[in-house]
């Protein structure tokens, strides 16, 4: 359904009775439910086919709304200053008290909390009256959703509707960031650089990989953002029955499909293309896509990041 005001407002009411809804923000689509109703967080976990373990995000205006769900060091409040609303996620101790869904946090002592700058996003907050918790609206495991057409070729009538604002800016999921021990932890690379967020912290993040944080914040299984095909990175050449994923200049050489993602060699505009290239060229046919190197730097680490886990073998 379009993005318009009669519809979010609509949609506000199908949260607050339990329903999932799909919407998009400047990442990625989300399927949204209310995060104080289990039974409807329970259904976002059977809707996506999602392993119960892996925790969602709890979508909220600002930091007025998330002070009663987590507890915010000095160091969260200076991270929400700089890029809420927006594309990072914090992962903060979670408040005993809050009326936040166990669920949500799949057992753990942490909430994972962000503020979308999407205006369709922050309309159906408003609308719903409640904090959203929403993982990406697509099978779990499965590439992400940019477009509301991904959304609903991938969960059908599992939401009770969809907001479509058309692609999504950003196309590429929020960074996370705990913040629950001593040391800010850079849980997910995405859509704000590490570079960024160690300017605004004045020191190095480290990786979770350092850290040996597991599976405190979604996007941290191995296997993950994965389409049908086979995914072969770092491709300097390639055979015609398989597709290629290209960036930047690329001799053309006979293919069952290629896309670049960015021909110029810019990294925004690489991650924003990135998982509906994937989702097209898995829609080729091909049985495997041939990934062209990407550089690791920026955005690039993000973009890495999501190509290694679609890589990653399948349990």
């Amino acid at each position: 359904m379009p993005a318009n005001a009669e519809w979010i407002e609509e949609a506000g009411g199908l949260l607050r009775s339990g329903a999932l809804v799909a919407f998009p923000t400047e990442t990625v689509y989300g399927l949204g439910a209310d995060a104080t109703n289990g039974e409807a967080v329970a259904r976002v976990f059977a809707a996506k086919g999602r392993p119960s373990f892996n925790p969602l995000i709890v979508h909220v205006l600002g930091l007025e709304q998330a002070v009663i769900i987590g507890s915010f060091s000095a160091t969260a409040r200076r991270l929400t200053e700089a890029f809420w609303p927006g594309p990072l996620t914090l992962v903060v101790p979670r408040i005993e008290t809050t009326d936040v869904s166990e669920l949500v946090s799949a057992g753990l002592p942490t909430v994972a909390l962000r503020s979308p700058d999407h205006p369709v996003a922050r309309q159906l907050l408003k609308a719903a009256q409640r904090p959203i918790a929403a993982p990406s609206a697509n099978r779990s495991g499965h590439v992400s959703a940019t477009r509301a057409e991904h959304v609903a070729a991938d969960l059908g009538d599992r939401a009770a509707v969809i907001l479509d604002a058309g692609q999504t800016p950003r196309g590429l999921e929020s960074t996370v960031v705990s913040l629950a021990g001593a040391a800010p932890v850079l849980l997910r690379p995405g859509a704000i650089s590490a570079d960024a967020i160690e300017k605004v912290l004045g020191e190095k993040i480290a990786r979770a990989s350092e850290s040996g944080e597991h599976l405190t914040s979604p996007g941290q299984l191995r296997s993950h953002y994965a389409p049908n095909s086979r995914i072969r990175l770092n491709a300097t050449a390639w055979e015609p029955h398989e597709a290629v994923l290209a960036f930047g200049a690329v001799e053309e050489h006979p293919s069952k499909a290629t896309i670049n993602i960015s021909p110029s060699g810019d990294l925004i505009e690489a991650a924003a293309n990135l998982f509906a290239a994937l989702r097209k060229l898995d829609g080729s046919g091909a049985a495997t896509i041939a990934v062209t190197p990407i550089p690791a730097h920026g955005l690039g680490e993000a973009i890495n990041d999501r190509l290694a886990r679609a890589a990653a073998p399948r349990d």
